[in-house]
């Protein structure tokens, strides 16, 4: 935009004069950001519209006419020097960078803006727009490493602070140390002087300052009250790491990590909470620290992983020829069925691993597939709000799982699991239908669990009207069937399978059965819930029966009078001769105005009545 129509446009709204540079920025050519549609440029301004003409390369907004007024505060225009600018006036150059410059472009980068800073998330913006979304996560990954080490920018220690371009280089390691020196948490020291540890290939550069470092990150692990055990043994690593060069026998500076071993209580614990590059350590350190029973330890920890060291102990046994051990032990939990979700992930991803396939093969068959479900709908049950679950998932991704367990399995063995598969609560329907597929796809006979056609038939949603308390009931109903009645259930179900042989237990058979009663009735109760509209009887009608009507009825079968309330779906009560609208005889009456008669049948039995009087229930209350 020339002068002339900045000055226009400043007359017609003189708030405008705090905003002329913004203005003065719109030229022809200009590279812009804006938040919704992306980076473009402004092409032109059209005078006859008022308004910038800018191609945003982002979809098809080519020739998007702006008004310019409009456009404050909502496009950030580019000056020609910025990065971002510069990509499309001189892309060979800043592809140059981006492949053999990469520190030198995030320089660049942070020249270009105010203060020379800029917030990951303001950097990971620009490499969007400069790389594109896949290769600038990738791109963004690998530089973040060697910004550590340059001394010309301060890489922040959250994420909530900035990358910085320091007017005067200077050493990582020097500005870590001082991090270090001012830390007052145990917890910080220990995270900082790791990171010296990552700065520093050679230490014989920090040898002055090491001894202080020691000293003080050795009394910040002894004096720490609120560090964890798998904190402070983690921090024993650093230190020791950080010692090797300037003492003869790390391992005999206090605290050692032996002695911090002596006050755990449960190793699997302390081994679920370590980072995952320190977990060999940790079982080197068991075998060193507890020559006798070392093996058992890690079995054990093995057996109550959640995830993260399960692999590692199946690796470092089967480097020490104990995979015959190993196997022993996973046949028992799989007998006890006390096996968890994590073990059995780690069984199902390595069954055709070279390592482990041929001790793994023995195992891989139908019996594997309940303490399957059981995980699954244990975690479902247990955890309602969880997004993902891991075992689930495996069994819908990999199409080859199913049929490789069921190999082996009879018709009633696979007919017995497909019913338990269909009563899970971790999948849902479609999930379902699709794993059923593969069980009929070895036993076509399972068809029949299925509809008749394959497929769940749409059906018109009826509206059930319902009185608030009813509906409160029904709610409070659900909870205690979800938080109480199927989590005990389901502990009685596991406490059933430690008594081992399901054939002849009936205690879990018994469980098995109120599982799916309860199940069903929470199904009901929510499909239920769904339908409900609540109502408070105030639109019932005065001239034919309605929901919330009082009828005096005379049964001319017995010739007597009688009178009922007709009601919400879930408030009959036969006591008070309130009736819900769904029974028999409110449908019959529903729409029928005085005078007239209306017929029921129950169980064989035909009676005639004939409406008397109407009135509103809630006009009596």
């Amino acid at each position: 935009m020339n002068k002339e129509v900045i000055d226009s446009l400043i007359d017609d709204n003189p708030e405008l004069a705090d905003q002329r540079e913004a203005l003065e920025a719109m030229q022809d050519g200009s590279h812009c950001i804006h938040r919704s549609w992306g980076f473009g440029q402004i092409q032109s301004f059209d005078s006859d519209q008022g308004k910038l003409i800018i191609d945003f390369e982002d979809g098809e907004m080519k020739g998007h006419a702006m008004d310019p007024v409009f456009c404050l505060g909502k496009l950030e225009v580019l000056s020609g020097e910025h990065i971002l600018s510069r990509s499309r006036s001189d892309a060979e150059t800043i592809e140059q960078m981006v492949k053999k410059d990469q520190v030198g472009l995030v320089i660049e980068i942070l020249s270009s803006t105010e203060d020379f800073c800029a917030s990951t998330r303001e950097m990971e913006r620009i490499l969007l727009y400069l790389l594109g979304p896949v290769k600038a996560k990738k791109w963004w990954t690998n530089v973040k490493k060697q910004l550590v080490k340059d001394p010309r920018i301060a890489v922040p220690n959250k994420k909530s602070d900035v990358y910085v371009l320091r007017d005067e280089p200077k050493k990582p390691e020097d500005e870590v140390l001082e991090e270090f020196h001012e830390a007052q948490t145990s917890k910080e020291k220990i995270l900082l002087a790791e990171k010296l540890l990552e700065l520093s290939a050679d230490k014989q550069e920090l040898k002055n300052n090491l001894p202080a470092v020691l000293t003080s990150l050795t009394q910040a692990i002894i004096e720490a009250k609120r560090l964890t055990l798998a904190e402070r043994l983690y921090g024993v690593w650093i230190r020791n790491n950080l010692a090797r060069d300037v003492e003869d026998d790390v391992d005999v500076l206090e605290p050692t990590s032996g002695s911090v071993l002596e006050e755990v209580e449960d190793f699997s614990e302390l081994a679920d909470e370590l980072p995952v590059k320190f977990q060999s350590r940790f079982l080197d350190l068991l075998e060193r620290a507890y020559p006798e029973d070392w093996k058992e330890k890690i079995i054990d920890i093995f057996r109550k992983s959640n995830g993260k060291i399960t692999a590692e102990c199946a690796h470092f046994l089967t480097d020490h020829e104990l995979q015959d051990e190993l196997l022993k032990s996973l046949q028992s939990w799989l007998n006890e069925q006390k096996i968890k979700a994590s073990v059995l992930l780690w069984m199902i991803k390595n069954r055709e691993s070279r390592k482990f396939k041929e001790m793994l093969a023995p195992l891989i068959g139908p019996r594997l597939v309940t303490p399957i479900f059981s995980a699954i709908d244990h975690e479902a049950l247990h955890n309602p709000g969880t997004r993902r679950i891991p075992l689930a998932e495996i069994l819908l991704d990999d199409e080859d799982l199913m049929p490789d367990l069921l190999s082996e399995a009879d018709l009633e063995t696979a007919k017995d699991l497909a019913q338990t598969l269909i009563l899970n609560q971790g999948f849902e329907d479609l999930s379902k239908k699709s794993l059923l597929a593969r069980f009929i796809k070895r036993f076509p006979e399972i068809q029949s669990l299925l509809e008749t056609d394959g497929t769940v038939e749409e059906k018109t949603v009826e509206t059930i009207f319902v009185s608030q308390p009813s509906l409160d009931k029904m709610k409070k109903d659900l909870e205690i069937l979800v938080s109480e009645k199927i989590p005990a259930n389901s502990d009685a179900i596991g406490k059933a399978l430690e008594l081992g042989d399901l054939r002849e237990n009936a205690e879990y058979q018994m469980a098995k059965d109120e599982q799916k009663i309860l199940l069903a009735r929470r199904s009901e109760i929510e499909q239920s819930l769904t339908k409900a509209q609540v109502t408070d009887f105030s639109d019932t009608p005065t001239d034919h029966v309605g929901i919330g009507s009082a009828v005096k009825l005379f049964d001319e079968t017995t010739e007597q009078d009688n009178e009922y309330v007709i009601l919400g779906a879930w408030d009959g009560d036969p006591e008070k001769n309130i009736i819900s609208y769904q029974t028999p005889l409110g449908q019959s009456l529903l729409q029928k105005k005085v005078g007239e008669v209306v017929e029921t049948e129950v169980e064989g039995e035909k009676r005639s009545w004939k409406i008397m009087e109407l009135s509103r229930w809630i006009d009596r209350n």
